[in-house]
């Protein structure tokens, strides 16, 4: 438009302003090394106006053309980007569907068309994996890696969640040490680094990174106590295995006050001792988880357990301990203190006290062990009681048959039951 004006403008000075000079214009010469142009003035701003319009429309319709070309290559570009989001989320609602292969080819075959190729390209390499074509997942992790670069959080996340489901265990396990190095403070990393590093049974990385875990809340107060406990017990497993007695002692005492002062740590602590022999030293934690543990707590049905196998050379206190226990014992707790009772009588082969303490056990059928039973006969016999050992006896032999007949009628029900229960066994 100002352009158009300009040369309106410029051709009205030249009309006006030479009829004025007519009279006493003078003349242009233009000369050249084998030509001489000679010219009025008024035809000079002539031919000037017109050489500015031949420009001026030489320009206009090239920026057309080239406006014509853009808007064609914008116009497929926009075509492409809106079919590649209608795809995607046909794909992803494939995906949810189960149908991972029609997914991965819907969300796979346009992602660099999409508006977030990284995420679109990451969704298809979890669809391809979804459906074992590891070579697929790893081709579209490639591309995302190559769009986003080698520090990308997100492919990196991906790329260590795909590793797992691939049971590449070292693999997603550096690939994990290199996002905690990376970051660690997001929550799906935290979360990976627990799968990761409870199935490959590292149980020391994870124990470093316990407290990132709980500060980050990612598992509700049960869930974060349950990862603690399997972590911890799995110290306990391989300081027992790679280092012996000698190794696990020396690691308790390394352990900060509060761990020393978990009494169920403790009591896990003694079934390992136990596991190597090491009674002695099993009986002295014992001794301490006993006099920790408040009269009016109930007793750990893990820690009865435990005592039911200590062989110590001098059992004294604990007898002493326990029989204050078991007086002060609610219902549900006298049936494991009482055979904790038992077999410490037995292994001083005080028989008599024993039988006392198993006839209780015995009056609680709910809460029999398998191998109560046997005990109790054995303790009834020692102790001379062989009509009460007979009896319990002919209990036991009846029960035993009447589960046979009750698994015999399920069987003439349903004669697969059988197979179906050895198949849980197995």
């Amino acid at each position: 438009m100002f352009r158009t004006l300009f040369l309106m403008l410029a051709l009205l000075a030249g009309l006006i302003a030479g009829p004025h000079l007519s009279g006493q214009q003078g003349y242009v010469r233009i000369e050249t090394a084998n030509n001489i142009y000679e010219m009025s003035i008024t035809t000079l701003v002539i031919l000037f106006v017109a050489t500015l319009a031949i420009i001026y429309f030489v320009e206009w319709g090239i920026s057309r053309f080239l406006r014509l070309s853009n808007n064609t290559y914008s116009w497929f570009s926009r075509r492409k980007r809106v079919k590649a989001q209608k795809q995607t989320l046909k794909g992803l609602m494939k995906m949810n569907e189960g149908d991972y292969a029609k997914a991965e080819k819907l969300i796979g075959k346009n992602a660099k068309h999409s508006d977030e190729p990284i995420l679109n390209l990451i969704t298809a390499a979890e669809a391809a994996q979804q459906r074992g074509d590891e070579f697929s997942a790893n081709r579209y992790l490639i591309e995302a890696t190559e769009l986003a670069g080698s520090d990308n959080l997100l492919v990196e996340i991906a790329r260590t969640r795909i590793l797992l489901q691939q049971n590449k265990l070292p693999a997603a396990r550096s690939s994990v040490d290199s996002l905690l190095e990376m970051t660690d403070r997001n929550k799906e990393v935290l979360k990976l680094a627990v799968e990761i590093y409870t199935q490959s049974k590292a149980y020391q990385a994870l124990d470093n990174i316990l407290d990132l875990i709980q500060r980050a809340g990612i598992y509700n107060e049960e869930e974060f106590k349950a990862i603690q406990v399997k972590t911890e017990n799995g110290l306990l497993d391989e300081k027992m295995n790679e280092e012996g007695v000698d190794g696990l002692l020396a690691w308790w005492e390394e352990q900060p006050r509060r761990r020393r002062q978990d009494l169920d740590l403790k009591v896990a602590l003694i079934e390992r001792l136990i596991d190597c022999n090491d009674h002695e030293s099993a009986y002295e934690f014992t001794l301490e988880v006993l006099k920790k543990w408040g009269e009016n707590t109930p007793l750990s049905p893990t820690l009865c357990t435990q005592i039911t196998r200590l062989q110590p050379v001098d059992n004294t206190k604990l007898i002493k301990m326990i029989e204050k226990r078991v007086k002060r014992a609610d219902e549900d707790q006298q049936c494991g203190i009482n055979r904790a009772l038992g077999y410490l009588y037995v292994r001083n082969n005080e028989f008599t006290k024993a039988a006392e303490a198993f006839k209780k056990v015995i009056a609680c059928p709910k809460q029999l062990e398998s191998n109560d039973t046997m005990m109790a006969i054995y303790i009834f016999e020692q102790a001379g009681d062989n009509a009460t050992a007979e009896q319990i006896r002919q209990e036991s032999l009846r029960h035993a048959m009447s589960l046979h007949h009750e698994e015999t009628e399920k069987t003439k029900e349903n004669p697969t039951a059988l197979l179906e229960k050895q198949g849980e066994n197995l």
